[in-house]
């Protein structure tokens, strides 16, 4: 009889990658959902919920991610401080001409388990309006090829 020896993952064995994604002419959910896998790490095989197994990622064309319906008007953010009155609400369309990065940041915030790891996932994301970031040199030559197919498929 063969036996199996199980190993465990260790925060030392985590290796963490770059990633890209484009979001140009993606819908909302679909692109936060994307994100949010990659940030967790649950594409990983030694994916484990206890720990920090995520990677980073960078996401591109904020401005350019759509939206469905008439979420344009329709879909509100709100924000309450606390304070008797203190409920604000904007609209996506405000949001994108405000901050469109913090639609993605939103919703990603959104499918990230509500745990104590959440934010030191959402560290990890690093959320641009076009095409130019600071991170060229995290992908190299074939890296930013398999990143960047893999975030379109």
């Amino acid at each position: 009889m063969k036996s199996t020896i199980i190993t465990s993952t260790k925060a030392k064995d985590i290796a963490r990658f770059w990633h890209i994604v484009d979001v140009k002419g993606k819908t909302i959910g679909n692109a936060a959902t994307e994100i949010a896998v990659k940030l967790m790490g649950k594409q990983k095989t030694n994916f484990v919920r206890h720990l920090d197994c995520g990677d980073f990622v960078v996401v591109i064309n904020s401005t350019l991610v759509e939206s469905t319906g008439k979420k344009e008007t329709k879909k509100m953010y709100g924000n309450y401080s606390g304070y008797p009155g203190g409920f604000k609400q904007k609209a996506l369309w405000q949001i994108r001409s405000e901050n469109p990065n913090e639609i993605i940041r939103h919703a990603v915030w959104g499918m990230l388990p509500t745990n104590k790891l959440r934010n030191r996932l959402v560290t990890r994301l690093f959320i641009y309006p076009d095409e130019t970031h600071p991170y060229k040199d995290k992908f190299g030559g074939k890296d930013i090829e398999r990143n960047i197919s893999k975030a379109k498929k």
